[in-house]
């Protein structure tokens, strides 16, 4: 009942009740080897096994010189028994795997921490990433959205005592342009981020055409086809860039080309406004330079040697093919 007793403690504290439990269960053991003979020290296993659950080494080590003890103490006194020498053989390896397990325990358990903070950083890592992703999918997505609904709504103040139907289509087009950021909010929620690079230089040259600024769109490889994250990324890119050109450039004048070359994506937006020497770069560039990079790609912004900036996009296709001419 005591060594039970004692049994039921050590498998349910990692204290100092621990070690005092597993001291009582060796002790227990010594007198059982002694009365009923050395195959009793095989219950040793039971506490070497607590015993390196410990929390602290040093209860462990204390553990460890009980247990060398306890097989001393059974050995010595059944020394001058005939058998003495074979049950040394046997029981000289049991003392030394018994000796081994708590360290092993130890290790073990150590292990199983180590992975369980490392499972809870990599989680924080992952919420943090997705935390990003999500800012940048609003900055991105609505931000461009939100631009458009601005600049119609100024023109429609505008023109609300000069052109009736002009503002009603203009009204019009504000509340097609609501729906659609309702529709984004939606697709952000339930995780839709694949976003059509073809469909997206439609939308941008609409909305470049709406803030009157003229587009010239060259399209070199139609039919060239890309991954599911790689026609997203470069999609999210085209709308930060083209949204950054109607808010900030004062452009009037705005072109789009994308070639392939060796397997190598180049996608430039021009535009011919005041550039960058009193714009700062700000959270566009560092957006797309982020999601280009992802996918081993580049993202750069420079002034022409003429007035306006280049926003330059290149992405390298590991498994690119082209459609089927028919």
């Amino acid at each position: 009942m005591l060594f039970l007793v004692a049994f039921y403690i050590a498998l349910w504290f990692k204290d100092w009740r621990l070690l005092v439990a597993s001291l009582i269960g060796f002790t227990l053991i010594i007198i059982l080897g002694i009365y009923e003979g050395s195959s009793m020290l095989i219950f040793g296993f039971t506490f070497a096994d607590l015993i390196g659950r410990a929390k602290t080494k040093w209860h462990i080590a204390v553990g460890m010189i009980a247990i060398a003890l306890m097989f001393l103490i059974v050995i010595l006194l059944e020394s001058e028994t005939s058998s003495f020498q074979l049950e040394t053989e046997v029981l000289i390896p049991i003392m030394i795997i018994q000796l081994l397990f708590p360290m092993l325990i130890y290790y073990v358990e150590k292990s199983k921490k180590l992975q369980s903070e490392l499972t809870e950083v990599n989680t924080q890592l992952v919420q943090q990433e997705e935390r990003q992703r999500i800012a940048r999918d609003l900055h991105d997505t609505l931000g461009h959205t939100l631009t458009m609904i601005k600049i119609k709504t100024e023109l429609t103040s505008k023109l609300v005592d000069k052109d009736t139907m002009r503002v009603k289509d203009e009204l019009s087009d504000i509340l097609a342009t609501t729906r659609t950021a309702l529709k984004q909010v939606r697709e952000l929620v339930s995780d839709m981020n694949f976003i059509s690079l073809e469909s997206e230089l439609t939308h941008c040259k609409q909305h470049l055409q709406t803030a009157n600024i003229s587009i010239k769109l060259k399209n070199h490889c139609p039919k060239l086809l890309l991954a599911s994250v790689e026609e997203t990324m470069l999609s999210l890119c085209l709308r930060e860039a083209t949204t950054n050109i109607i808010k900030h450039s004062q452009a009037k004048k705005c072109r789009i080309e994308m070639n392939e070359i060796d397997g190598i994506l180049t996608l430039n937006i021009e535009d011919d406004g005041v550039g960058l020497h009193n714009q700062g770069l700000g959270n566009g560039l560092t957006s797309m330079k982020e999601r280009m990079n992802a996918l081993h790609g580049s993202a750069s912004i420079e002034n022409l040697s003429t007035n306006g900036t280049i926003v330059t996009l290149t992405l390298p296709i590991q498994h690119y093919r082209k459609e089927p001419t028919t």
